[in-house]
């Protein structure tokens, strides 16, 4: 079983950039996806971005052209650089590794762009 941890969230103003990473405990190219999530208080989790084992990646409309997905197989590591942020990207974001009917997740970081 993997295991994912998440770094980078913090609080920054709006338009700023933060990059966070998931640093999983073993190779990360076997899984099919992997990927953020997000949640905000009293809302669903909600995807923001994949990238999959051959490295195409998908975005929710919410982010396209703002957020950037990638991932480094040497360092098992994935990463999501976020650009322009806005108040309503506050959220806890978690990273996910899909494989066939398996799902793991990360604890979660969060990420604080206040009005």
């Amino acid at each position: 079983q993997v295991q994912l941890v998440e770094s980078g969230g913090g609080l920054v103003q709006a338009g700023e950039s933060l990059r966070l990473s998931c640093a999983a405990s073993g190779s990360i190219i076997g899984y099919n996806n992997m990927g953020w999530y997000r949640q905000a208080p009293g809302k669903q989790r909600e995807l923001v971005a994949t990238i999959s084992r051959l490295a195409f990646t998908n975005y929710a409309d919410s982010v396209k052209g703002r957020f950037t997905i990638s991932r480094d197989i040497v360092k098992n590591t994935v990463y999501l650089q976020m650009n322009s942020l806005k108040p309503e990207d506050t959220a806890v974001y978690l990273c996910n590794a899909h494989d066939s009917n398996l799902d793991y997740w990360g604890q979660g970081t969060q990420v604080t762009s206040p009005q």
